[in-house]
């Protein structure tokens, strides 16, 4: 059985692929749920992507609620639950057995050396997800130059996002944005 032809299978190695390079979360993997999802097996629209990232985001609980939507909205509460376990057993299993080499490690240097590294990484895969999902959803000037200024803004501010968030919320719903 190949996984082109059965959904659960391709959700189910799409993830757990996916997991073990999410280096920093799941949201470091936005770009390329993105491309999976959008471009090469097409589960999901620009627009339906932009819209299940913003739905996970909103929503209480873990950033990797996306990985749920996009696997209910590819095959129902099975690709849901297929999706999700998916993306958190690979990297739960391999954190178990990392974290366990490295406390027998713990006075060696290279394991703060190598934490260390990972950090810039991380960054710049979420930097990429920043990018990948302004370019799904602003379709327009007026939400381009939100979206900057709300970049702008949490960089230089420690203005809490949900502010920001609620801002952009308004000006979409009045229609400035959209």
């Amino acid at each position: 059985m190949n996984s082109d032809s059965n959904p659960i299978l391709a959700l189910a190695l799409t993830f757990a692929v996916m997991s073990l390079f999410a280096i920093g979360g799941a949201n470091s993997a936005i770009p390329e749920m993105h491309r999976v999802a959008v471009e090469v097996r097409h589960w999901l629209s620009d627009r339906q992507f932009a819209d299940v990232y913003a739905i996970s985001q909103l929503s209480p609980g873990p950033n990797v609620l996306i990985v749920t939507l996009i696997g209910y909205s590819v095959a129902g509460l099975a690709g849901a639950l297929v999706a999700t376990l998916a993306m958190c057993l690979p990297t739960a299993v391999l954190a178990y057995f990392v974290s366990r080499f490295l406390a027998r490690s713990s006075h060696a240097r290279w394991p703060a050396i190598i934490q260390a590294a990972l950090v810039p990484l991380s960054i710049g895969l979420m930097g990429a997800s920043g990018f990948v999902l302004a370019r799904t959803s602003d379709r327009t000037v007026a939400a381009v130059l939100v979206t900057a200024g709300a970049a702008v803004l949490a960089s230089l501010t420690r203005l809490n996002p949900g502010w920001m968030l609620l801002a952009g919320g308004v000006l979409g719903f009045a229609g400035l944005i959209g």
